[in-house]
């Protein structure tokens, strides 16, 4: 497995397996298959609706937590502060562990700076390794990456011949 080193010093593999469009019935079978394989990093979200069968079979894999990376995001129903703090604690109550690797806002809609503050937060108390955006494009980043005590360690964008997405 290769790995990319974090602005932190966080080691994430580059290459890992992710649930979008998976039922939330299937993804404990899904996840369980990948972790078989040899996948050690999982991408889940909120907006997903299937943290809990992630968390239920990164549990049942008898795979060294220490040994997963896994990643989720915090969706736009869940901007601000408050809500963003209380959707990360449900995000980690329905994974099934006391720590996420990699915690993201999926789209840079809604209050994102409120939510960062409750990632940040969550970095400094531990909950959470490492911090980062999802899907803002580069005009947004550039902007939101200035205005914040913890940079985004992670800027991740889907990259498919479907979606195109451009830095302008």
């Amino acid at each position: 497995m290769e790995y990319i080193k974090l602005s932190n010093g966080i080691q994430m593999p580059t290459l890992g397996y992710g649930v979008f469009l998976v039922p939330p019935q299937e993804a404990e079978r899904c996840v369980s298959d990948a972790l078989s394989v040899g996948y050690r990093l999982i991408d889940t979200a909120q907006a997903y609706a299937n943290e809990e069968g992630v968390g239920a079979a990164i549990t049942k894999s008898g795979i060294k937590r220490e040994d997963i990376f896994l990643v989720t995001k915090v969706w736009v129903s869940n901007a601000g502060e408050g809500k963003a703090a209380k959707s990360i604690d449900e995000s980690l109550r329905k994974l099934q562990t006391d720590y996420i690797d990699l915690l993201l806002i999926h789209q840079a809609y809604g209050d994102v700076f409120g939510s960062w503050r409750a990632m940040e937060n969550a970095y400094k108390a531990g909950k959470v390794r490492a911090i980062g955006v999802s899907n803002f494009q580069a005009a947004r980043f550039f902007d939101f990456a200035h205005y914040v005590d913890v940079k985004p360690m992670v800027n991740q964008l889907q990259c498919n011949v479907m979606i195109q997405q451009t830095g302008i």
